[in-house]
């Protein structure tokens, strides 16, 4: 059980605070309910660029690293489609440091040509080396606008394209800036051995001066029901022939969220998952596979990925797979097989639990699906799947028209 107090600043800005005396250390995670969907189909990777921007230098202080290292702590950061997230460790007797550089640079960043153009060049040097220059980092630039017609998920974090960043001005930063890294757009939480007094202080002092800006509404393009089976060959100096298959899932709101998580962990999280059993370890058919949920706020991906051990084997593999799948749609699995990936996920969920940054993100992360008594009970939810939402589940959902296939043929012999 994860103990918090909750209150909010005038100005909008949420504040959690979990008092963990088990450890000299301290977490403080802003998390800024603003992601790659929030972008314009013309401006896309500005989350992402902001992910570099915000350790660029603020108004009041031009180096944010260094006074944080100084007082013996450590951060980082990272951005998804949903979210951007910011956090801080270090020794609990140096909480106001971090609370200090966090409230500095959400009240106002530098906006220097300098700044933007040194963060841009790391952002276009990024985009380079991971998605365009090494083996299979342009999957989802390839799958992505494969499996998404019209909702922002049908573009990655780093953007559609370079060109993007390149172009982007300082009005534009500015703009992107306050119109979703202010107060009433995200929320601080704090982990650590202090008194409840104490944090609310500090947190007012730190962060109760900062104005209130315009709520962002977000209003997203809704992506049509998909109807039919889309499919996709591409050609890439690769090593191996690799494949993916998306298959639409509900939203992390929705109930059926949980039932899909656990069904991917039974097609393929592990050496006893049935994919892996199959076709790499009986079949020899790959070399490695897998099963995921991308995790998204709206509706999601159940993604199959693999690479084969030899080319030229895609009609076999794709037969095998709809093998197993559809034994799944035919017949409820064993209640065994079922505890046990069960028995996985919570084991997984309470070794997380333990670090006082994992607390940390946790709690800002389910305050802003909106019920944040989630990491204490969601394990609950769980343990409700029976084996035959299983079933029910993939005759409804692991089938062809919702499912979107990339296949990249190895250009090497």
């Amino acid at each position: 059980m994860i103990e918090y107090k909750k209150f909010k600043l005038d100005n909008g800005l949420r504040v959690l605070f979990h008092k963990d005396n088990t450890t000299p250390m301290a977490a403080v995670n802003v998390l800024y309910d603003v992601g790659a969907r929030d972008e314009r189909p013309d401006k896309t990777g500005f989350a992402h660029l902001f992910e570099h921007l915000m350790f660029g230098g603020s108004a009041n202080i031009p180096d944010y690293d260094a006074p944080l290292q100084n007082a013996g702590g450590d951060n980082n950061a990272f951005t998804n489609n949903d979210i951007t997230n910011y956090y801080d460790i270090l020794p609990a007797s140096n909480l106001e440091t971090a609370l200090w550089l966090e409230s500095d640079r959400m009240n106002q960043l530098a906006f220097t040509p300098k700044s933007l153009e040194v963060q841009r060049n790391v952002v276009i040097e990024e985009f380079k080396q991971r998605y365009l220059n090494q083996p299979y980092g342009d999957v989802w630039l390839q799958l992505r606008p494969l499996a998404y017609k019209k909702h922002p998920y049908m573009w990655p974090t780093i953007g559609k394209e370079i060109a993007h960043i390149e172009n982007a001005t300082l009005e534009d930063v500015k703009e992107f800036f306050y119109k979703h890294y202010g107060p009433q757009n995200a929320i601080l939480s704090i982990a650590g051995n202090f008194e409840d007094s104490y944090i609310e202080d500090k947190v007012n002092h730190w962060f109760g001066d900062i104005s209130e800006r315009t709520k962002y509404e977000r209003s997203l393009v809704q992506e049509p029901v998909q109807t039919e089976l889309r499919t996709k060959h591409i050609d890439r100096d690769v090593p191996a022939d690799s494949f993916y298959f998306a298959y639409k899932m509900p939203d992390r709101y929705h109930k059926d969220y949980y039932t899909a998580d656990l069904l991917s962990d039974i097609l393929g999280r592990g050496k006893s998952s049935r994919l892996y059993d199959k076709l790499l370890k009986n079949m020899n058919l790959v070399s490695e596979i897998s099963a995921y949920i991308t995790g998204a706020f709206d509706e999601g991906l159940l993604v199959i990925s693999g690479k084969a051990t030899r080319k030229n084997t895609f009609d076999k593999i794709e037969t095998e797979i709809e093998k197993i799948l559809d034994s799944l749609r035919t017949n409820e699995i064993g209640e065994d097989e079922l505890t046990k990936v069960k028995n996985k996920l919570e084991t997984s969920r309470i070794f997380s639990d333990m670090g006082v940054h994992s607390k940390a993100l946790n709690l800002g992360y389910y305050e802003l699906l909106g019920n944040i008594e989630l990491i204490n009970t969601e394990l609950e939810d769980y343990a409700k799947i029976t084996t035959k939402m299983i079933q029910d589940y993939a005759k409804m959902n692991l089938i062809d028209k919702k499912c979107s296939k990339l296949f990249i043929h190895s250009k090497q012999s």
